[in-house]
């Protein structure tokens, strides 16, 4: 049998003291004062030394048990599932285990599951929430439990969140789109309607219609439910492309939502993007090579993945709740063939 990586191992390999290569593998090598390099150092010899920790002995020893909970709201769904792959990959760097549950965007699972993790005791958890009401979350506040919300956050409540800058994501294709000729811009939105991503992404919208003087019109602004969205896209998209001032553009605000309205447009015998330009917020694999290609707004997930772990751990580890870090990062279009009239 191949005798187990200790740290003493991965000290001799890297002519470094044990103590130091035990403070830097428990997350203590900031407070510490081990400089950045050498701590990048530590964990790469770790993992080529495939160095596994023996969490129950460690949990046991610092009062901790080494895993975090995540709770998203459809892990089926692409962005969610890169989501919780990104949190996963960096919560193994350091050492933690990651719990998943998908909330279906229901609050009633969402409190179970936030229940459940608490009770598999969990050092902390990172949430894309779909809670309407702030008392749910300022109760994990409220008892000083470490938290953070990733995708998502609670306006008016002062949390941990790690986001888009759905906003700006929104402004970009909207204003994307009117410089490609558009003027009637439809926009196709998912309940539940509270959600901060949702409502960002519409205020950006409306923020550059008013940008560029064009009207705001509510009656082409759809929201459809997030249990029947293909039933809901086809009942909404012939109003939007019928009457007497169809749109001649739509900005779908999610990639479930896109696929759905694709299928639609298909069946409506509708050319892209001729008859009308298509916008996503989301960018998955397959819009690259359907034709057309399909102009997305992309988010950094890998990015909102590994700093919703850095700042969670940054409360576990520093006991560090004073500090309310809210990050929001930068989205990027990528232009393709569905908005580019000719």
């Amino acid at each position: 049998m191949k005798k187990k990586t200790s740290l003493a191992d991965i000290a001799k390999a890297l002519g470094v003291s044990k103590t130091l290569v035990s403070m830097v593998l428990n997350g203590k090598g900031n407070e510490n004062g081990i400089n950045e390099e050498t701590q990048k150092r530590v964990w790469a010899k770790a993992k080529e030394l495939n160095y596994k920790p023996n969490m129950m002995a460690r949990g046991l020893r610092m009062g901790r048990s080494n895993t975090i909970g995540l709770i998203v709201a459809d892990i089926s769904n692409t962005f969610y599932a890169k989501l919780c792959r990104a949190v996963e990959d960096a919560a193994s760097q350091k050492g933690f285990q990651v719990l998943f549950g998908s909330s279906d965007e229901k609050a009633e699972k969402e409190r179970n599951l936030i229940q459940m993790l608490r009770d598999r005791q969990v050092d902390g958890l990172i949430i894309s929430t779909t809670l309407e009401n702030n008392r749910d979350i300022q109760d994990l506040l409220d008892d000083h439990f470490p938290l953070v919300l990733v995708d998502r956050f609670i306006p008016g409540l002062e949390t941990p969140f790690v986001t888009a800058d759905n906003f700006q994501g929104a402004v970009d294709a909207t204003g994307h789109l009117i410089s490609k000729g558009a003027r009637r811009i439809g926009l196709l939105s998912i309940s539940p309607s509270h959600l901060s991503s949702m409502t960002e992404r519409v205020r950006g919208y409306r923020a550059a219609l008013e940008n560029h003087h064009l009207p705001y019109d509510a009656s082409i602004v759809k929201e459809v439910p997030y249990d029947d969205i293909h039933g809901g896209i086809s009942k909404v998209l012939p109003e939007l492309l019928g009457g007497k001032q169809p749109v001649d553009a739509l900005f779908v605000l999610n990639n479930n939502l896109t696929m759905a309205a694709l299928d639609i447009l298909g069946k409506l015998k509708k050319s892209i993007p001729k008859e009308v330009a298509v916008v996503s917020f989301d960018d998955v694999e397959t819009f690259r090579f359907i034709q057309p290609s399909i102009t997305a707004v992309a988010q950094p997930i890998e990015e909102m993945g590994v700093s919703a772990v850095d700042v969670l751990l940054d409360i576990i580890l520093k006991n560090n709740e004073a500090q309310t870090q809210q990050v929001f990062l930068q989205t990027h279009l990528i232009a393709r063939t569905s908005t580019e009239r000719k």
